[in-house]
């Protein structure tokens, strides 16, 4: 087994993976192992809406704090909100000086967007191509460092020595097993939404940096808290939960039932269709569970009345994906229904992006705490460049130590490996099983009883043996049993928070506080225990 050492790893090549190796090169050997091509996987080049930065005199942090705090349902750790709100603007800049080109105003300032939850436009953009044009400029930055950068290989497992993390272990597509040693590894792994049925993820979003992380002991929190995004595609059937950005309500679109209500006066008249997502999502949902959806299952989103030259400037990939679909959003609305999108919850951090153990860091959408129990939309992207920055620098400031091999792992892993040469199902059987199981009962709306229903089938499908024909099929079973370890740790969380916070419903309780006062902080869930911390002061 070949083997590779470096001062620091990061997995995960998504743009917080990405900035962090960029920072990293700076203090020693770097390595970046990604599972798929470089640029290729992962949420942030599908990001298509923005990313928030206060660049404007008339706007400032504290109100982008303010926001961000409010639109988490007050579940966020205020110094990780203080960081991204006070960093984004100079991350931005770090963008711009490497040559990311974003739209800008006739006074040649960069062009800012409404999103939702905010009370200023200060979502920065590129058209609709806002993540695509990041991960460009990002990876050309990456190809001038030193970084070493390992393609198509999956991690499979964290190394630890006496409760340090000490590298990974991972397969390349030939099955073949590679062991990466480092003084300080950093997870950027991304999200894990592919747990269920109908979700705007890459096929790379299946939940491995939580089930990596919660195999070596850390802990995560909040992971009930997963939102669905309130506009993702209805059909074609293939085509399900594709996304549909929030740039398209920024822009003017809005929403309508059947009856050609503007039915977000219903729910939020104020902020209507730039309410936050959770409150999108849940009125749409209520809407089409009402009967007063679409016979395809969703609702009217339509920018028709916007000036055409408009739309084609400003949503040109929507305008293309609609087109591909037959439907021409200059002149007709779009159908869309809710489709699940973000985890909030993740490994806890601090503000360095180090976790609960030692020589192991996150950034990105594997960690929690920055986004509560609600993410504004353009925030993410923001993150990942505030805190791929920030757990780059404290990795490679990190102390250097022995690196040896495990042998003890290595051989549990190989037989791990070894198992799956003699199962009899194929992943994918369970894989369509946990996400539809996901779907259905613990989706939007939760109650104990479907929770406690899918709980157990997460078990049943976890004792299956999941049958490889070729080391090229090993990598699969691994992803599949991360996405029901992802999948067990949102549900048990969500059992454990009882009370309807941000994107979490809980339908079967009843409640006298709102978020600002609830008596609950975050839940939290590792190998040896879980619970819900009390609330502190804010």
């Amino acid at each position: 087994m070949e083997q590779d050492k470096s001062h620091v790893l990061v997995i995960g090549s998504g743009g917080a993976g990405i900035r962090a190796a960029i920072e990293a090169s700076k203090y020693g050997e770097t390595v970046l192992v990604s599972k798929t091509l470089l640029g290729k996987g992962g949420c942030t080049t599908m990001a298509e809406g923005g990313y928030n930065a206060v660049m404007r005199d008339c706007d400032n942090c504290e109100d982008h704090y303010e926001d961000t705090m409010k639109g988490g349902a007050y579940l966020n750790e205020p110094n990780l909100v203080r960081a991204l709100t006070n960093e984004a603007p100079d991350r931005m800049k770090d963008l711009i000086n490497w040559g990311a080109v974003f739209d800008v105003t006739p006074e040649c300032t960069i062009a800012q967007r409404p999103f939702g939850g905010q009370r200023f436009p200060r979502t920065c953009f590129a058209g609709d191509r806002t993540g695509h044009e990041m991960i460009v400029t990002l990876s050309e930055h990456l190809r001038a460092t030193s970084v070493r950068i390992y393609e198509e290989i999956s991690i499979i497992s964290l190394l630890t020595d006496d409760g340090r993390v000490t590298g990974a272990l991972g397969i390349e597509r030939s099955g073949e097993m590679r062991a990466f040693l480092a003084d300080a590894t950093i997870l950027a792994t991304g999200g894990g939404t592919r747990i269920y049925d109908i979700s705007t993820n890459s096929s790379s979003g299946t939940g491995d940096g939580y089930a990596l992380g919660y195999r070596a002991g850390a802990v995560l929190i909040d992971m009930e808290q997963v939102q669905f995004h309130p506009t993702g595609a209805v059909y074609p059937y293939d085509a399900r939960g594709r996304l549909v950005t929030e740039a398209v309500r920024g822009e003017g679109g809005i929403l309508l039932n059947t009856k050609g209500e503007r039915f977000m006066s219903k729910y939020d008249p104020e902020r209507m269709e730039l309410s936050t997502r959770d409150v999108v999502a849940r009125s749409i949902a209520t809407e089409i569970l009402s009967g007063n959806g679409t016979e395809r299952g969703g609702v009217y989103l339509d920018v028709s009345h916007l000036p055409a030259k408009t739309i084609e400037e400003r949503l040109p990939v929507m305008l293309e994906q609609f087109l591909a679909y037959g439907v021409d959003i200059r002149t007709e609305p779009m159908e869309v229904a809710p489709t699940a999108h973000h985890m909030m919850g993740g490994l806890k951090i601090s503000e360095e992006g180090l976790t609960s153990i030692p020589g192991l860091y996150a950034c990105g959408e594997v960690s929690g705490g920055v986004h509560g129990a609600n993410r504004l939309g353009g925030n993410a992207l923001a993150e990942t460049q505030v805190f791929g920055k920030r757990a780059g620098e404290s990795a490679g400031k990190s102390r250097e130590s022995e690196k040896v091999l495990p042998i003890n792992q290595v051989n549990d892993q190989e037989k791990r490996l070894q198992a799956f040469y003699h199962g009899d199902i194929q992943p994918v059987v369970v894989e369509m099983e946990l996400r539809q199981q996901m779907w259905q009962k613990a989706g939007i709306f939760r109650t104990a009883k479907d929770l406690e229903v899918v709980g157990k089938a997460i078990e049943n499908l976890a004792v299956m043996n999941m049958k490889a024909s070729s080391g090229e099929n090993l990598a699969g079973c691994c992803t599949v049993q991360n996405m029901y370890c992802t999948a067990s740790l949102v549900v048990n969380s969500a059992l454990i928070r009882k009370e309807s916070r941000g994107a979490h419903v809980r339908k079967d309780i009843r409640q006298d506080w709102d978020a600002l006062n609830s008596p609950f902080g975050h839940t939290w869930i590792s190998l040896t225990s879980s619970g819900a911390e009390m609330r502190r002061n804010l």
